[in-house]
């Protein structure tokens, strides 16, 4: 009787452990982050004018804004892109002096590469999209793109439209963020059909200078 007791007991407890493991493994399962958000690409609603300063340094050079190379919509964002982008994003803010135009050129807006190291926001998405541009990167998948920053100014960052969605490197940003990330109201960019050709992306106010501030 004793013996039988016992392996009764002995029943009743690996069927109590079952459960108990049954239940941990539900709530282990539950406590799993959920699946990542849909890839989320910034819409175009629409032609614009592109900025004055950008028209201007097409003026000066030329060949930069007529279609170049294969029409990629999107590129693989893989983990060797992603070093990419994150060396030359860091080295970029790293090595160009932030300067005003008024300060720099003695204009309110004037868009040029940091050749001299001095520039501000647009400079900096000009040289930004020169380097990845000689180290492979398809020239439809790096758009200059006019913002309204958190202080509601004209600000200039370069968006690199990818799998995982539109990426943002910016000079005021030492991290690569998600478009969705900045906090910024997008106003227009560039055509991915044609660089010279710009196009709306939601935002309304088109402010009077890109680049006022640094």
């Amino acid at each position: 009787m004793p013996s039988s007791l016992a392996r009764l007991l002995l029943l009743a407890g690996l069927l109590l452990g079952s459960t108990a493991g049954a239940s941990a493994q539900k709530i282990h399962t539950a406590s799993l982050p959920p699946q990542p958000a849909p890839v989320e690409h910034l819409d175009a609603i629409g032609n614009t004018n592109p900025p004055i300063g950008y028209v201007e340094f097409c003026g000066d050079h030329a060949n930069e804004c007529v279609p170049s190379g294969p029409m990629v919509y999107e590129v693989a964002l893989t983990e060797q892109k992603l070093a990419e982008l994150q060396k030359v994003n860091r080295s970029v803010n790293e090595t160009v002096e932030p300067m005003t135009d008024l300060e720099h050129y003695g204009v309110v807006e004037k868009w040029a590469y940091p050749d001299d190291g001095k520039g501000d926001c647009e400079d900096y998405v000009l040289e930004k999209r020169r380097v990845l541009m000689n180290l492979g990167w398809p020239a439809s998948v790096l758009l200059i793109t006019v913002v309204r920053d958190k202080a509601g100014d004209g600000h200039a960052v370069l968006t690199v439209v990818t799998d995982r969605g539109d990426l943002v490197l910016d000079n005021q940003e030492a991290e690569i963020l998600r478009w969705r990330q900045t906090g910024y109201r997008y106003v227009k960019r560039q055509s991915q059909n044609d660089p010279s050709q710009w196009v709306s992306l939601g935002e309304t106010r088109s402010p009077p200078v890109v680049g006022g501030g640094r």
